[in-house]
């Protein structure tokens, strides 16, 4: 089995992410919960350190994208949403959430396009893990990418309406989201 670079620049970033999600919150704002606060509040505006999380966000963005161009070479529509979904992440890591600490000042025109740049990044993550499943010769690997996009509408749902625990189910969409994405590349490389 080849290593593939691009691939494992993917998965750096996502460890970085992943290392940054639960290590951050201890120099964030007094108050943050792992459990109630999104990862997003972690790059929010006058957020200690927000350009660490948002610095995630960019790494994640352009090592999705170049790692998965080659993989939907022969498929329009997926390229499009991986850009798609990429340019959402960038623009989110640009446009920043309003503080964890609701007496803090802010932004709201940023902070509402960085909820509509949250929502197309998971709008098109969905429709391009959906319509990978179309894509591929394994019944396994079709399922995977069903149970992922399905899994993301149901966390991106419980995200909002259980929101005592939005910062549980955003790092499940997060694991769910790039996990499935490194899957799916790294089975065209076995």
């Amino acid at each position: 089995m080849k290593t593939n670079w691009k691939i494992v620049l993917l998965e750096g970033s996502c460890l970085t992410g992943i290392l940054v999600m639960f290590i951050l919150p201890l120099f964030s704002v007094p108050g943050y919960s792992l459990t109630r606060n999104t990862l997003s509040e972690l790059g929010a505006q006058f957020s200690p350190h927000a350009w660490i999380m948002n610095l995630v966000f960019l790494s994640l963005s352009l090592n999705s994208v170049i790692a998965g161009w080659e993989y939907f070479e022969d498929f329009v529509l997926h390229r499009v949403l991986l850009v798609l979904c990429a340019v959402s992440l960038i623009l989110l890591a640009f446009f920043n959430h309003a503080p964890a600490d609701p007496d803090i000042l802010y932004n709201i025109k940023e902070a509402i396009w960085h909820v509509y740049f949250a929502g197309t990044a998971v709008l098109s993550f969905t429709i391009l893990s959906i319509a990978t499943g179309f894509i591929l010769e394994k019944q396994y690997d079709r399922m995977v990418s069903l149970a992922a996009g399905i899994s993301i509408i149901l966390l991106s749902v419980l995200t909002s309406e259980a929101d005592r625990y939005a910062g549980v189910w955003q790092r499940l969409m997060y694991l769910v989201s790039f996990g499935w994405l490194i899957y799916i590349l790294k089975t065209r490389n076995l």
